[in-house]
């Protein structure tokens, strides 16, 4: 793998691809052109080339992609050939939907522990996982070996959540709480934010 500064751009559009080509392994295609990448994702052949070759030389001109390669070198730039344990933090409505999706568990992604501090919630069951204290969180993240933590918490907790999440060890979350965090450089958040999407949705009505 080639070792120049990758942008965030092109970080993202990589989980497009894979899922793409998730999609063709499923129905057997065995190979696929960039071409044909563009057109099923909406982007420009050239800039899809672009951003594998950064990475290293996966296709055959002439041929393609072989779809199967192609997927187990993706899984690899972006970790998910390896377990990755997550920790979700919040087990209200939104943390109890999330922690039943489990299509990424196919990407060897898995919530192995649900926290709250809600004395009403813990020992409670949800997605086949026990609540437990918040209190317990640096001790579950280092038995567990949890890497990336999940804030489904109000927006006036997220900030202490990140907190703990940080101090516990934790070097990338994803926060779904309406509130920017404040975290060390070395912390990687991402935001998912509902209501703002909605609202920049509607500007195109």
């Amino acid at each position: 793998m080639k070792t120049l500064k990758i942008s965030e751009a092109v970080v993202r559009r990589l989980p497009l691809y894979l899922r793409y080509l998730n999609n063709l392994q499923i129905i057997n295609v065995r190979t696929v052109s960039s071409q044909q990448l563009g057109e099923a994702l909406d982007l420009n052949p050239a800039q899809i080339r672009k951003d594998l070759a950064c990475f290293g030389e996966f296709g055959r001109k002439g041929i393609g992609y072989e779809v199967d390669y192609l997927i187990g070198k993706i899984k690899s730039i972006l970790k998910l050939d390896q377990p990755i344990n997550v920790v979700l933090i919040g087990a209200g409505h939104l943390g109890h939907a999330i922690s039943n999706y489990t299509v990424y568990l196919k990407d060897n992604m898995k919530i192995v522990a649900i926290l709250d501090n809600d004395p009403g919630k813990i020992g409670h069951i949800t997605a086949g996982i026990s609540i437990e204290p918040l209190d317990h969180l640096k001790e579950i993240v280092e038995a567990r070996g949890i890497r990336v933590g999940i804030i489904t918490v109000p927006a006036e907790a997220a900030q202490k959540v990140c907190d703990l999440l940080v101090d516990a060890g934790i070097h990338a979350i994803l926060n779904f709480a309406p509130t920017n965090l404040r975290v060390p450089d070395d912390v990687r958040v991402h935001h998912t934010d509902f209501t703002m999407e909605l609202h920049s949705l509607s500007y195109y009505l």
